[in-house]
């Protein structure tokens, strides 16, 4: 089992950064990946960014550009780093952790507020 825990939302206005972190803890040596989803009132939870074992990241076309993920060295912190914030961007950004059994575990969600 891997516990996540997000913090760092937040209301910012359009323009603004935020940086979301998720704590992992638990069997995170069977983690091969993290990533940060979102789901706007009405919408399917999205990819955001994801980032795997070996570093290797990716991107929502609507983020490249304006969000960074990254992860510590000891790999049980993801962050994500937001700038740019648009109103679209308004959402509940959950943390996911993914085994290499393939088993995806979820945060409980942090809430980004982006005013216009």
């Amino acid at each position: 089992q891997v516990q996540l825990v997000e913090s760092g939302g937040g209301l910012v206005q359009t323009g603004g950064s935020l940086r979301l972190s998720c704590a992992a803890s638990g069997s995170i040596f069977s983690v091969n990946a993290m990533g940060w989803y979102r789901q706007a009132p009405g919408k399917q939870r999205e990819l955001v960014a994801s980032i795997t074992s070996a570093s290797s990241t990716n991107y929502a076309d609507s983020v490249k550009g304006r969000f960074t993920i990254s992860r510590n060295t000891a790999k049980n912190w993801v962050f994500l780093q937001m700038n740019s914030l648009k109103p679209e961007d308004t959402a509940v950004y959950y943390c996911n952790a993914r085994s290499v059994r393939g088993v995806d575990y979820w945060g409980k969600g942090t809430l980004v507020t982006v005013s216009s």
